[in-house]
């Protein structure tokens, strides 16, 4: 494993598990100092004593917690350098029978709770005057929908239009920010609604043949996190094993 994330900073929102542990060990791995940031306080914990990295718990639905607990893992890596902006939650539901309340509470942390944890980290790098980077956890449903997924597919899209105008507005100031579009990936979200069945239909659609392990995710993000990525912005980088080809 490469070193060439020694020394960075890097906070993680929805970081205890899934693909937002794999990014914290992915980047640990490369040298970086973590902070993690997560409503489950004992896998949050445990990751943070695995890595040694700092773990702050947070309620994301709440702009007023976020905006805490994102300065306190800020202010324990005593700076950031960069922001991965992973939380998230997946809900089904069909697009006649969605209330308002279920599509703002997939709003409020999927897409809400970046822009805010994107506006304290910013400032932070601004201040700082070293610029940084932001890496936005999207989806494929955001470019390519999904019937059932009418308040999950419309909060990652926002993502994606929100990752463009980060980096169309922050790049003056030395931030990049791009966005990750991953597939099908094998977390526990949605883990009860899938079978085995469902599973081997999914890798149909990959020319691979198979579906996305968290890692394949988390080695796509150290990169956009890494000086690597450094001429790269304003993307949605898609991680499907080659079903979205655009």
């Amino acid at each position: 494993m490469s070193s060439r994330l020694a020394g960075t900073r890097v906070v993680i929102t929805g970081g205890a598990r899934g693909i937002g542990a794999s990014i914290a060990r992915r980047c640990a791995a490369e040298g970086a100092e973590i902070s993690v940031l997560d409503r489950l306080a004992e896998q949050g914990s445990a990751l943070a004593g695995e890595l040694g990295c700092h773990f702050v718990p947070a309620d994301l639905s709440d702009p007023t917690s976020t905006t805490d607990a994102l300065g306190r893992a800020i202010d324990a890596l005593d700076g950031i350098d960069v922001l991965v902006n992973n939380a998230g939650i997946l809900r089904f539901g069909s697009l006649l029978d969605i209330t308002v309340e279920e599509w703002d509470t997939v709003f409020a942390i999927n897409t809400t709770a970046m822009l805010v944890t994107t506006q304290v980290a910013a400032r932070s790098m601004i201040a700082a005057g070293t610029g940084g980077k932001i890496v936005n956890l999207a989806s494929m449903a955001g470019k390519t929908g999904g019937a059932g997924q009418a308040h999950y597919a419309a909060s990652k899209a926002a993502v994606i239009a929100l990752t463009r105008v980060t980096a169309l507005e922050l790049g003056a100031s030395g931030i990049t920010a791009n966005c990750i579009c991953p597939g099908y990936v094998l977390t526990d979200m949605g883990a009860a609604t899938r079978t085995e069945a469902d599973v081997a239909e999914w890798s149909s659609y990959s020319p691979l043949g198979r579906l996305a392990d968290p890692s394949d995710v988390a080695g796509v993000a150290a990169f956009l996190a890494s000086a690597d990525a450094d001429y790269m912005t304003g993307q949605a980088v898609n991680v499907t094993g080659g079903m979205v080809m655009h």
